[in-house]
């Protein structure tokens, strides 16, 4: 089974036979940014380094999309959502409320956290959970001190 980068390089291919500029210029880019990721951190192109690197373009874009709306652009906009749309397909679908709140309920538990100061304990133990590759840690933080006093 090729890895989610091989997956997309196929895809760079792929577009470029069949002269679909824009989205071959979106995967590229996306390219180029898991590269300069693997070689800011000195790290090989892996999964986990695809991944964080796709999740933060997605987070950079919805970003873009908050200014965009204040200006009134409405057409940058929907170019963004286009992007985040393609770019969605190379992530891993995420997990589902019921799921995620009892993987946190569980860290908690293990962790013994007993305030908000523990945070960082919970989000450690989930980091080392199995399905720590389908877990939103921006967003879920907001769920973890919902569960802290």
């Amino acid at each position: 089974m090729p890895t989610i980068y091989e997956t997309l390089r196929a895809d760079i291919i792929t577009a470029v036979k069949a002269r679909d500029t824009p989205l071959a210029t979106i995967l590229r880019t996306n390219d180029g940014a898991i590269q300069r990721a693997a070689m800011d951190l000195n790290k090989p192109i892996d999964d986990e380094l695809v991944l964080a690197t796709l999740r933060k373009a997605v987070k950079n874009l919805v970003g873009a999309n908050v200014e965009f709306e204040k200006g009134g652009r409405q057409d940058l906009i929907d170019a963004n959502l286009k992007e985040i749309a393609i770019i969605e397909k190379y992530l891993p679908a995420g997990l589902d409320a019921a799921k995620l709140e009892a993987l946190v309920v569980e860290a908690i538990a293990t962790t013994g956290a007993q305030s908000k100061k523990d945070m960082g304990k919970v989000i450690g133990a989930l980091k080392q959970h199995p399905q720590a590759g389908l877990i939103d840690f921006g967003s879920v933080s907001k769920l973890i001190q919902s569960k802290l006093p």
